[in-house]
């Protein structure tokens, strides 16, 4: 590594002799970074976390491109008067589909849904009904007719009475129940309205991509806009018009994850700004003192003006370095996801630390009596190859990432890494020539310190190191054997930000249009004989599996025949329902079921596709206006347990035809599960390969498997730390939070490298000379990376809280066995002679 710094060596020179050229090429080149870094934005879309090669996500796209795979604003419309609320329904329906939005040259909406024509529907029921409801009805009518019969026969006694009577009940009321199910969903009321008629609902469907934040933001604007020009009031006094649905919670997520990176880094920002200023403040006055008095011609308030200037001499590398990072990234990448959004903070607290050991020494050689230029040079000698271990360590470990399938990983591992290399290079090169600049500028106040100041080193023990090696030890030991209580958190919802506006709509419209059917999978199929293959499949694996996530499984072509066959075939079942209703032990039952039959059984012709409403066709329709061949699939439970979606992926995910076709399921849902499952998959091979490539270049770097062990304390026994206090108070890892582990690595790394490299540097026992300069800028160092990991606790948001607990916690452990377990180790062996031979 020695070599690679003397490589370099000569960019240093270079940028000693010409340091205002090399800033401005860097800030110009910074600056047009920069014109494309703001252009990133934030993709929450979760399905873009896998491969666009994964079966699922090509499934949902291709479900996209036929259907849509639209997402509805609702508006709910409250008042005691109900044909009030229809009036202004019909109004507000009329003029939303009015609306037109200039910015793109279209509508905002392109088509509504309330009112419901359920005659058509209610006169031919039955033909929409499946052929085995049509096989139940005929059983049940059967049974009726037979039970009416004995009961008319007044010679009859059925001894089994007592004992079959709730039997026979459960099982008639078996085989009519499903057709009643189907029946009440498909043949809703006439208006989306609550029990007691005071709120109705209007439905309408957004022309534009939900992705598009600009359009979205535009169109509730102007529905705003909208609802107050018709004045509800004028309607009825009580009236209530609210508008939201998921839609709007989309973009609430959007703008309160925005919200939150902006704000977490912003607090975080500041809080690093105000350590370094103070820090480097005092270490500069307190050297600046202890020179020669005589030659201290400054007084305290030209050094306080002057605080700001380490935050200049670091944080302009830095920033530099994070334009450059985000410009690339807008070229490679396009958008950053929830991931990678908070990546400004992980680089800005990963970046600073290069840049802190680099000026901390600066520092150091100036006060001693050193040039400028000597002192830089000196500075990138000493302190550069253990800053590039680091950095080269940490970037290759986060390198390791780019491998991963799961692009949560790979994105962030190609961002992070490359963010460092450019933080180093900035740290590095650009550095020295601001150091050049400033203190050519008496911006940086420093004289050699007084001989009488000069104190010489205390060699003394670490105290309590064998102490502190065996309590370490056992620790570890303890938090090892209970590892297995580790656990991974799979419920989505807390890990999402509960909205007050979404819950309170949500509030405000219950009671209409409630249905157990929610998060439907899709199956989109390529013919009609593969539609009925599919839908016969899933209902043997129902019917096979006592634990099944299956609820139900339809498709229209069940209900509406595709060929005149099978429309036949339906007819004829329906023939013999209207003989059986006929029959004169029934014919005159009075019945709400019966009723419903006696008008649903009507049809005697294959009824024409254009008489079926189009509220009903919806679901079932591609982007062309046709009938899809759809195949959907409805959980028994809610989804957002992560481990029931993945329960119910394994169940529909893939099936297998006779054929050998295969078709894939296709849902958020499915796609949220498969990626909960790569990310399991591919997490411990991640952890052990990142590992493994610090290891490795740790070893390079200092050509010894002692001091290369030595180095890697902090790392090893600081994350078991970690999971001890995961442990204790319950903490969880996460598909947000294990990204921060490669951050805790690098960090961990970066503590141990600079540590290891003066203790051997230094001389045997020089333990506390270390500890009071390196073990001070470590301590700085890993101190600005929690402060701006810290802004994230402050988040809205649970999964970017998570990523600030875990963050702050683990880089607190691994500054911690730094600074104890680490000199205690040095110490032990030192006292066995086994150090510096």
């Amino acid at each position: 590594m020695h070599k690679i710094i003397r490589f370099f060596q000569p960019i240093v020179e270079f940028n000693i002799r010409y340091p205002l050229w090399v800033v401005i090429i860097a800030v110009v080149s910074a600056g047009f970074a920069a014109n494309y870094a703001i252009k990133l934005g934030v993709d929450t879309d979760i399905a873009n976390l896998l491969p666009k090669t994964h079966p699922n996500v090509i499934a949902l796209n291709q479900l996209q491109e036929v259907a849509g795979g639209e997402t509805e604003m609702r508006v709910a419309i409250k008042s005691p008067d109900f044909e009030a609320n229809v009036a202004f329904a019909e109004l507000l329906a009329e003029r939303s589909l009015e609306l037109y939005y200039p910015r793109r040259g279209f509508n905002y909406f392109n088509r509504a849904e309330f009112r419901r024509d359920t005659d058509i529907l209610k006169d031919n029921a039955l033909y929409l009904a499946t052929v085995s409801e049509l096989q139940e009805i005929i059983e049940f009518l059967e049974d009726e007719i037979e039970t009416a019969r004995q009961e008319a026969n007044p010679f009859f006694v059925d001894f089994l009475d007592d004992f079959e009577d709730d039997i026979d009940e459960e099982t008639d009321d078996r085989s009519i129940d499903r057709f009643r199910e189907s029946y009440d969903d498909l043949i809703p009321p006439e208006y989306p309205a609550s029990d007691d008629s005071t709120l109705v609902i209007l439905t309408l469907f957004p022309t534009g991509s939900q992705s598009d934040i600009r359009y979205l933001e535009d169109m509730f604007e102007t529905y705003e806009e909208l609802i107050s020009s018709l004045d509800p009031a004028s309607f009825h006094p009580e009236m209530e018009v609210r508008f939201g649905g998921r839609l709007k919670r989309h973009l609430n997520e959007f703008e309160s994850i925005m919200d939150d990176v902006f704000n977490s880094f912003a607090l975080g920002f500041s809080s690093v700004i105000l350590l370094v200023m103070l820090y480097f403040g005092s270490k500069k006055y307190i050297n600046y003192k202890r020179g020669d008095n005589s030659k201290q011609r400054h007084s305290f308030w030209q050094h306080l003006i002057r605080t700001p200037v380490p935050v200049l001499v670091i944080g302009i590398p830095l920033l530099v370095s994070l334009l450059w990072t985000f410009g690339i990234t807008y070229f490679y990448l396009g958008v950053l996801n929830t991931m990678t959004s908070v990546l400004f903070v992980i680089l800005f607290g990963l970046g600073i630390d290069y840049g802190i050991h680099y000026y901390a020494r600066y520092i150091e050689f100036r006060a001693s009596g050193k040039s400028v230029q000597r002192s830089v040079l000196e500075a990138y000698q000493r302190t550069g190859t253990a800053i590039f271990v680091s950095a080269i360590t940490t970037a290759s470990a986060l390198f390791v990432l780019m491998f991963a399938d799961f692009r949560g990983f790979s994105e962030f591992g190609f961002i992070a890494g490359t963010g460092i290399i450019l933080a180093l290079a900035c740290m590095l090169f650009l550095l020295p020539a601001l150091l050049v600049l400033f203190d050519r500028w008496h911006w940086i106040l420093l004289i050699k310190r007084s001989e009488k100041s000069e104190v010489n080193p205390i060699i003394r023990r670490f105290p309590y190191s064998r102490t502190i090696v065996i309590f370490g030890f056992l620790v570890s030991v303890i938090v090892i054997s209970l590892s297995g209580n580790l656990r991974f958190e799979y419920h989505f919802g807390k890990l999402e930000p509960v909205f007050e506006e979404y819950e309170q709509f949500r509030d405000f419209t219950s009671g209409v249009n409630q249905s157990s059917r929610r998060n439907p999978a899709y199956i989109v199929a390529d013919n009609d004989d593969d539609v009925f293959e599919i839908l016969e499949q899933l209902r043997e694996r129902k019917r096979n599996n006592p634990d099944t996530m299956i609820l139900d499984v339809e498709a229209l072509q069940e209900r509406f025949p595709p060929n005149l066959e099978l429309a036949n075939e339906k007819l004829e079942y329906i023939s013999e329902i209207r003989r059986l209703l006929q029959n004169t032990f029934i014919v005159n039952q009075e019945s709400e079921t019966l009723d419903i039959l006696r008008r649903g059984s009507q049809t005697t012709e294959p009824l024409d596709e254009d008489l079926i409403p189009d509220f009903l066709k919806n679901r079932f329709t591609t982007r062309d206006g046709e009938i899809g061949r759809f195949v959907i699939v409805y959980p028994n439970r809610s989804l957002s347990d992560g481990l029931l979606s993945i329960a119910f992926k394994e169940e529909i995910s893939e099936v297998v035809l006779n054929s050998g076709k295969i078709y894939h399921a296709a849902s958020t849902s499915i796609v949220a599960a498969s990626m909960l499952e790569l990310m399991r998959e591919e997490s411990p091979y991640m952890v052990i390969a990142t590992f493994v490539i610090v290891f490795l270049f740790i070893l390079f770097s200092f050509g010894n498997l002692r001091w290369s062990l030595i180095a890697l304390i902090p790392l090893i026994i600081g994350l078991i730390w970690l999971f001890g206090i995961m442990l204790i108070f319950g903490l969880k890892f996460n598909f947000y939070n294990l990204v921060v582990l490669p951050a805790v690595l690098g960090i961990g790394c970066d503590n141990g490298v600079h540590l290891a490299h003066r203790f051997r540097d230094e001389g045997r026992r020089n333990m506390w000379e270390v500890l009071s300069s390196t073990g001070q800028h470590i301590t700085i160092g890993s101190f600005t990376t929690m402060m701006g990991f810290s802004g994230l606790l402050f988040t809205t948001h649970p999964g970017l809280q998570s990523i600030g607990i875990m963050a702050v916690v683990g880089i607190g452990m691994t500054l911690f066995t730094a600074l104890t377990f680490l000199p205690s180790m040095v110490q032990w062996l030192e006292d066995k002679k086994m150090m510096h031979d």
